[in-house]
């Protein structure tokens, strides 16, 4: 691929095609914006890295949290400790209240929702490439009341990173086995997890848990990435 001079150079990290193609499209209306890769799979965006770094270069990661193989919290983190001074951008379906904040704690660059007006994302590509935080009002007071003297993490906020993992699978419907597989898991493992899951979520049950992920965007009827 040849690379404009001068172009900010992006790999976008996202499972769905047709996703990828819309944010070509939104990223080629900015001459100064150059898609240099992508990748459908975190190994693939590692692996895409991993080339990159060299001649033509990557200046800023456009990562989904749900990508097969390897989610993209656990990309990030590859990214941070691999290549620190690369940008990560996340960019996802997840309701930012509850997953803003837990990227950046991981060391994003910034965190934004699939629905975001197509200007605001080009603003934030060349913020976070430029070295600094793209970071929503939203996200903003989510992040000043997690530092607020007195306040009590609840639900989603108390779950591990492996637990949150688990989660966000449970609440796409799948099974123990099938979360075990994904995860390279004992089944027994994915059910500790799950009973902790219950445990911290207030609920009882499968069901419980459900209605629980529907009522904080995730789960079947809520939206996807």
């Amino acid at each position: 691929m040849t690379t404009t001079r001068g172009a900010l150079r992006v790999l976008l990290g996202d499972d769905h095609k047709i996703v990828r193609e819309g944010l070509k499209m939104v990223l080629a209306d900015d001459p100064q914006v150059q898609v240099v890769a992508e990748a459908d799979t975190g190994p693939a965006v590692l692996d895409e890295v991993q080339k990159l770094q060299g001649p033509l270069g990557i200046d800023v990661v456009l990562l989904d949290i749900a990508l097969p193989g390897m989610d993209g919290l656990d990309v990030l983190q590859v990214l941070r400790k691999s290549w620190p001074e690369l940008p990560v951008l996340m960019l996802s379906t997840y309701p930012e209240k509850q997953y803003a904040v837990r990227c950046i704690k991981l060391g994003a660059s910034g965190y934004l929702n699939k629905s975001t007006d197509p200007d605001e994302l080009l603003a934030a590509l060349h913020r976070v490439a430029a070295g600094g935080m793209h970071v929503t009002p939203a996200t903003a007071e989510a992040l000043a009341s997690l530092v607020s003297l007195g306040r009590t993490k609840t639900g989603i906020e108390l779950l591990s990173h492996r637990e949150h993992q688990v989660y966000l699978l449970l609440t796409q419907g799948r099974t123990v086995s099938e979360i075990g597989a994904q995860l390279n898991l004992a089944p027994n493992t994915v059910s500790t997890y799950r009973a902790r899951i219950l445990e911290k979520t207030g609920t009882k049950n499968d069901v419980e848990l459900a209605l629980y992920a529907q009522s904080h965007g995730h789960g079947p009827g809520a939206p996807r990435n």
